[in-house]
């Protein structure tokens, strides 16, 4: 059976403790491979290949570290069926979704930032007193990068791209749960002949590896994307030695629909963006919340198309929704489900595990699942379940659902779905959330910023809001009069 490797100053090894921990396809319950479980060591071991590899990799040209990144991206693009089905593998997802939105995704993510570092600018500041200011952004150093299961390559490149761009050398954990494109893609960095040093990649528990990796002193910033919960840990370790902090976290999304939508599109997105991924994108709408004069038609509408899409084997065309990641959030899920069932949820659709037949008949499968009769203010309307449940409530009035939207601790994406543009951006700039949608989901342009308020998270992500993120700021001030 496979063996996954750490990646450590440009070279495979197996972790210090000689240890391995199972990785489970979820879509069979099966082990298919071995993860490294590491420590202390082998983060020890990649932090001095990374600083060692610092001074080189800092001091090269912007367009140098550009072909390195372009290389890596068109490698991406070669592998891309081997790494969607490895995706697909590790993950439960659709191999269509996997191919269609995550690979393709991390290819942009080294190719975007490989071409931003070659437009980037400072800023000049010439006064009266012939006194001349400009800036200049220099990398940071040794920074840790941390991503979570859901989007594996997808977020894992979304990290290591910018850092790596902005002459930073990266020590990166991708989640123990989903850890086999990461180990593919330090294959890639090998084909290409990235420095040694430059990218180190770590496999192993967050409790023990990524610990590590924050407390590390050597660690100047700290990029991370998971649970809120584990945020607060990171923040509080990495806090005192003030290293930076990048923090992506949670989410309890709305949809709001008004009844002056485009509703033929509002529908088929709305029944996307809850349940894509299986509903295992920190960006789904988990939320939705109808205008009353439309509630009935689209509880109807909306059932029925849930109903519609296609469970099952994530290797079979046509499946659109798969296993979730692990047993352990299976019955997570299904919990959320019971406590809605205490708190008086009607269950319009699923609201239980599916069992598939053939060679996933053991698979982590949970049935999309639709709830009414909820108050906003239950657990289930305010807790993050991340999985396929989504909650439908009516409102009457703008000022109604703005209390409804913004009630949750989270603050991440928000949806609005109306032809009116004066209501849209009244809702827009009263919304609680870093992203908003309007007529859309799930669009992206890599330039702008991706973030949260409130239990979301600390700082920006994306184009040059990443790059900035990833150096240090220092201002030089010359006096030219010599007299």
């Amino acid at each position: 059976m496979q063996k996954i490797y750490n990646y450590i100053n440009g070279a495979l090894c197996p972790p210090s403790s000689d240890s391995y921990m199972p990785n489970v396809n979820p879509a069979t319950a099966e082990t298919y491979s071995w993860i490294p479980d590491s420590d202390e060591r082998d983060v020890e071991l990649a932090v001095r290949a990374a600083e060692a590899a610092f001074p080189a990799w800092s001091q090269l040209s912007a367009s140098k570290r550009s072909e390195f990144l372009l290389k890596i991206a068109k490698k991406i693009n070669e592998k891309m069926d081997a790494l969607a089905l490895a995706e697909s593998i590790d993950n439960g997802k659709p191999f269509s979704l996997a191919k269609a939105v995550d690979i393709p995704r991390a290819e942009q993510n080294f190719s975007f930032f490989a071409t931003a570092i070659l437009h980037e600018h400072t800023d000049a500041h010439i006064s009266e007193n012939k006194v001349i200011n400009y800036t200049l952004k220099q990398p940071i150093g040794v920074v840790a990068c941390i991503s979570p299961w859901n989007l594996p390559l997808y977020l894992f490149s979304w990290k290591i791209a910018p850092a790596l761009a902005a002459g930073n050398c990266v020590v990166a954990k991708p989640s123990e749960i989903t850890p086999m494109t990461a180990f593919l893609l330090s294959e890639i960095c090998i084909e290409i002949g990235l420095p040694a040093g430059v990218l180190n990649i770590i496999h192993g528990l967050g409790a023990k590896t990524g610990q590590s990796m924050v407390e590390n002193p050597k660690v100047k910033a700290v990029s991370f994307t998971g649970g809120t919960s584990t945020g607060a840990k990171i923040a509080a370790i990495a806090a005192p030695h003030f290293k930076k902090l990048s923090l992506e976290l949670g989410g309890k999304n709305p949809c709001i629909i008004f009844s002056d939508c485009n509703y033929k599109k509002m529908l088929q997105t709305t029944v996307k963006s809850s349940f894509a991924n299986q509903g295992q994108i920190c960006l789904c709408s988990s939320r939705i919340f109808i205008e009353k004069s439309i509630y009935e038609q689209f509880k109807i509408d909306f059932v029925n198309a849930v109903k519609e899409l296609r469970l099952g084997d994530p290797l079979e065309k046509g499946t659109q929704v798969g296993a979730v990641v692990s047993k352990e959030h299976q019955q997570k899920i299904l919990s959320y489900i019971q406590t809605a069932k205490e708190e008086g949820a009607t269950i319009l659709c699923g609201g239980d595990q599916e069992t598939v037949s053939g060679r996933c008949a053991s698979g982590f499968f949970v049935q999309p699942t639709v709830l009414e009769g909820l108050s906003p203010s239950c657990r289930t309307n305010q807790e993050e379940i991340f999985g396929p449940v989504v909650t439908l409530t009516a409102f009457e009035t703008e000022e109604e659902v703005l209390t409804y939207a913004n009630s949750v601790k989270y603050g991440l994406s928000a949806v609005i779905w109306t032809e009116n543009i004066n209501k849209a951006s009244r809702m827009a700039m009263q919304l609680e959330a870093g992203i908003i949608w309007t007529n859309t989901w799930l669009l992206r342009d890599l330039r702008t910023p991706f973030g949260g308020m409130k239990d979301s998270g600390l700082g920006r992500e994306g184009g040059f809001y990443a790059l900035n993120f990833f150096t240090e700021t220092k201002n030089i001030c010359i006096d030219i009069d010599n007299h």
